[in-house]
């Protein structure tokens, strides 16, 4: 065959789910050719005869394309863990990255020291190779570094950027906690623009988080005109996730209604006791938004708990501090921070409640084992000690970079949200911790598998419970019989089309996303009826079951349920394209 190349590959008889959402399932020969899908032929007569041919015809391999990652934070994973295994193993193909308004570009070189410190509970912080993080300070800089890896052999998934908000306000005006002003508004239209132009596919807020939770309404709107003159999109955490998280949705909502930027709310979840049972609540609100015009979007984890660092529960006065270590030390400050986290509650959250805090990872190792796994409440009881007294003790040993399960969720809001027409799959997955979420390797399959299939067929498995072994060493699961309830009535295709199809609109992908010829080669092949996440909270790092293939860029990257470490992973960047702007 004229211009083959030893990656060109058939999966032959395939059933195909295209991703778009619109067309059944189909039987088909789905062609690559050069990283590209060449041709989808659904007759029996193939053509071609000199690449590898994978068949599908038997059992229930079912074809669709790559998983699309909307919130993902693996901006240094995809550089320092080469395979990648926890998204390539699952199907993820493409992430976003640059999430909830604080990353590592663009900076400068004070930020970048302050800043890969605040988020090393996210990302770890890498001391090999030394110059790792001199390597880049802008956006194109960092996604240029991204498409050839540390190493020239580039990486193992796609990966879109978002801008942070939070940079944004460091390289303005630092962490100072008050309103831009008008001069300081305009430099970080300035940087965003700048930054979009170099390739960024639109902006992220971490509105809980320090120095973004400053950032007033008007700064918003003024960023977000931005966002919309390049058509890209605005992914806000916003202020609130417990007691005022209603209002915190519609302030974003306002916002996009107010600037027709496209929103996208990240990590759509109602958590804490105040809010059971209101996802009836928050979709009328997106839904009423939705009929006026205004362009949303959602994405969710298929789980209950939630996972971020323990630092994250301080207020923003002891946050944005260039030492919070002296303000821990001092005792008028320790017992002002003791009322609002007990009492008052602070402005990044409400009170603490320590049964609720599971300690997920450690950066000093030596607190593993007495403390991962563990809640605050059980930590403190061990030491003997109030809980407050653990968490404060807890921060400093560890450096601030100790990170939580929130043991905070709702199962019933959880599967109300993923059935809304606007929402995609994202994983939230922290990949570095020492326990961390399963949501960092199992969000896909657990879509497909529990959410998709199982739950239809009356029968649950519990991944908080610790595994089992038999007598003979196996695992043994353990199924449970439920009633039987239909999340997806559009049954598989509909699943498929949240975690590929829409999300590639959301990002506004012209090649990505979708089974059809002249596409990107980013594809799936699984089990229909084995398909699952086997990642659980007792052993949260496996990889997923009944998936056979996984290909990037026409690549395999897991071949007959092997990951092959290839690395054929590119930046997908904001582009100008005639008058306009393009995201590939």
């Amino acid at each position: 065959m004229s211009g083959s190349n030893e990656n060109d590959t058939t999966f032959l008889g395939a059933n195909v789910i295209d991703g778009s959402g619109a067309r059944p399932a189909y039987q088909a020969n789905v062609h690559i050719r050069n990283g590209l899908i060449h041709s989808i032929d659904e007759s029996d007569d193939l053509g071609w005869t000199d690449e590898r041919v994978i068949d599908c015809s038997t059992g229930h391999w079912t074809l669709c394309p790559g998983f699309i990652d909307m919130h993902a934070h693996s901006d240094l994973s995809l550089l320092h863990t080469h395979a990648h295994l926890a998204k390539i193993t699952q199907g993820v193909t493409t992430e976003v990255i640059g999430q909830d308004g604080i990353a590592y570009a663009p900076v400068d070189d004070q930020a970048m020291a302050r800043i890969k410190k605040q988020i090393s509970g996210w990302n770890g912080e890498p001391k090999s190779p030394e110059d790792f993080f001199d390597r880049w300070r802008s956006v194109r800089e960092y996604l240029d570094v991204l498409d050839q890896g540390l190493d020239g052999k580039g990486i193992a998934t796609n990966a879109a950027f978002l801008v942070p908000q939070g940079n944004l306000r460091i390289l303005t005006m630092g962490y100072e906690s008050r309103a831009a002003t008008r001069e300081e508004t305009e430099r970080m239209k300035e940087i965003l623009t700048i930054s979009l132009e170099e390739g960024a596919v639109g902006m992220s807020s971490g509105l809980t988080y320090v120095p973004g939770n400053f950032a007033t309404f008007d700064e918003l709107v003024e960023l977000c005109k931005v966002l919309v003159k390049y058509n890209a999109y605005y992914c806000p955490h916003h202020r609130s996730y417990g007691a005022g998280a209603m209002e915190a949705y519609a302030e974003m909502i306002e916002l996009a209604r107010q600037t027709g930027v496209r929103l996208h709310l990240t990590h759509a979840t109602l958590n804490f006791p105040e809010n059971a049972g209101r996802a009836d609540e928050l979709l009328r609100i997106i839904d009423d938004a939705l009929a006026e015009g205004v362009d949303i979007t959602l994405d969710t984890y298929p789980y209950t708990p939630g996972s971020t660092t323990l630092a994250a529960q301080l207020p923003s006065w002891v946050s944005s501090s260039s030492d919070k270590l002296a303000l821990l030390k001092d005792p008028i400050q320790l017992a002002k921070l003791k009322h609002q986290c007990l009492i008052t509650g602070s402005d990044t959250g409400g009170t603490l409640d320590w049964p609720t805090l599971e300690i997920s990872g450690v950066l000093n190792l030596k607190l593993a084992s007495s403390c991962v796994g563990k809640r605050i409440s059980e930590i403190a009881e061990e030491r003997d000690e109030e809980p407050f007294d653990t968490f404060i003790w807890l921060l400093k040993e560890d450096d601030f970079s100790t990170t939580i399960l929130m043991h905070v969720g709702h199962e019933s809001n959880v599967r109300k949200i993923m059935r809304h027409r606007r929402h995609t799959g994202g994983s939230d997955g922290i990949l570095t911790s020492t326990k961390p979420h399963p949501r960092g390797w199992g969000t896909f399959p657990r879509y497909l598998g529990h959410y998709g299939r199982d739950l239809k067929e009356g029968r649950v498995r519990d991944i908080h419970a610790p595994k089992r072994s038999s007598e003979g060493g196996a695992v043994e699961e353990e199924f449970e019989d439920v009633v039987p309830e239909t999340i997806f009535e559009g049954g598989l295709e509909e699943v498929v089309h949240h975690l590929t199809g829409r999300a590639a609109d959301v990002l506004r992908l012209r090649d990505r996303g979708l089974i059809r010829e002249g596409y990107r080669a980013d594809l799936v092949l699984f089990d229909a009826e084995t398909i699952r996440d086997r990642a659980t909270f007792a052993d949260p790092q496996q990889p997923a079951e009944g998936i056979r293939m996984v290909m990037v860029n026409g690549v395999l990257a897991v071949d007959e349920g092997t990951p092959t470490g290839a690395r054929a992973g590119k930046t997908v960047r904001m582009k100008r394209e005639g008058s306009g702007w393009v995201v590939r």
